[in-house]
């Protein structure tokens, strides 16, 4: 039962007591009879002056109750001028103002914790009590490849990927570097926090591929430097002596001048190979910066495809085309571009050997992306974590030139790219534009 109503009942009952044992002086005693009703009417006037003083200070607190329900803080409660009930009411008032400025403060750091989420250069997932995704900013979704509503309100496991398999392994406060087809490497952090009494989990993703290869270009760009600095200056002089000794032959005895003259062309043949060698690692370092100009990215395959056409005819090797509208315009150097593409493909023709397909797919939506597939035999896992390491090569007498050079020129434009083996049946090359 409600104040309001109880107070009513009591005042009620308590006058129509009074009212019944006045009226046992009606006959004896009228005057007294008189002034006791005068005073039942006074004692209803107070009854109701009381209710009133009463009442309406507590309607205004049960309003104020209200509007804090509604989350509303702007409302405040204006003094009755009664001593308690102003003493309650600047209570609730100073509440109120409390109440706000925490809601805004509260606001605006959600507020600055969500640009700050946003604009972090680094890779942040945040996951609830149950490990699942509930937030995600851009540069994680870019890192992992996958649009937001393909995250959020699922695991980790539940995802796919060479990076999300790592990040699943993560035990709370572990830190891993996890590397990607020798190519992209990441350190990831997985931390926790405490939110309403439950812990939380959160991973951090950097980047670490740039400054790795800035790093390793360094390296080996110096030592290429210097070798090729020092076997140039040696083989030059040595095949100038190798040809000085040729214009001895003819001092010779007929029966050996030829096996003589035979053995420095050989002598000299290995040095122009081993100078051609040392050329080829050269051009990795020496890559011009790329002056990218608009160019068809159809014209340049079909391009490709007609400098290759009798060495894929030979092996009995088919071109398959899945081409998005024409033209699918790109910005590229495009001779550098047209090189990926040869090495690309060549590398697809020496895994498939003979007779196999080669598909080339363009597509715009959702990202604009060139993907070649070829029929070939693929590689090994363990050899998927080498293939974009410089220099390396699962050829008998590779130098693993040709993807190192890939991988520079493709960097160098600032394009994604990807090798990967699709169900055991064919290999995807994918370069991803946006």
């Amino acid at each position: 039962m409600k104040l309001r109503t109880r107070y009513v009942a009591f005042v009620v009952i308590l006058h129509i007591i009074f009212f019944v044992l006045s009226l046992q002086l009606l006959d004896k005693q009228r005057w007294w009879f008189l002034l006791t009703e005068i005073m039942l009417i006074v004692s209803i006037g107070f009854s109701i002056s009381l209710y009133r003083s009463l009442i309406h200070p507590v309607n205004m607190i049960m309003g104020g109750i209200e509007t804090i329900k509604d989350k509303d803080f702007s409302t405040k409660l204006v003094p009755v001028n009664q001593h308690e009930m102003d003493q309650l009411i600047d209570v609730y008032n100073r509440m109120i103002d409390q109440l706000r400025s925490e809601r805004i403060r509260q606001r605006e750091q959600h507020f600055f914790l969500e640009r700050l989420l946003q604009a972090a250069p680094v890779g942040i997932i945040i996951l609830d009590f149950d490990g699942l995704i509930t937030e995600l900013n851009p540069t994680a979704t870019r890192i992992l490849d996958l649009e937001i509503d393909q995250c959020i309100g699922f695991a980790l496991g539940d995802l796919s990927g060479d990076l999300i398999s790592g990040l699943n392994q993560l035990a709370p406060g572990d830190s891993s570097i996890i590397a990607i087809s020798g190519m992209q490497a990441y350190k990831c952090r997985k931390s926790q926090f405490r939110d309403q009494g439950f812990y939380h989990h959160f991973i951090i993703i950097e980047e670490l591929t740039d400054e790795l290869y800035k790093t390793e270009k360094q390296a080996y760009g110096k030592i290429i430097r210097l070798m090729s600095h020092e076997i140039n200056n040696s083989i030059g002089a040595v095949n100038s002596i190798l040809d000085s000794f040729l214009t001895y032959g003819t001092h010779l005895p007929e029966a050996d001048r030829g096996d003589f003259e035979n053995t420095i062309d050989i002598a000299i043949t290995r040095n122009r190979h081993l100078t051609q060698f040392m050329t080829n690692y050269a051009e990795v370092v020496r890559l011009p910066t790329p002056e990218p100009t608009k160019q068809d990215l159809h014209q340049l395959l079909q391009t490709v495809e007609i400098l290759l056409h009798s060495q894929c005819a030979d092996r009995v090797i088919e071109w398959s085309w899945k081409l998005s509208e024409s033209p699918f315009n790109i910005i590229v150097d495009d001779h550098q571009f047209e090189h990926v593409l040869v090495n690309i493909i060549k590398n697809a023709m020496e895994a498939i050997g003979e007779k196999g397909t080669i598909t080339i797919i363009t597509q715009r939506q959702p990202k604009a992306k060139l993907i070649i597939r070829d029929s070939g035999s693929g590689f090994s896992a363990e050899i998927k974590k080498q293939l974009f390491s410089p220099f390396f090569s699962t050829k008998k007498n590779g130098q693993g030139i040709g993807l190192t050079l890939v991988r520079e020129i493709l960097m160098n434009h600032g394009f994604r790219f990807s090798l990967e083996r699709i169900a055991a049946k064919y290999t995807e090359f994918e370069i991803i534009f946006d």
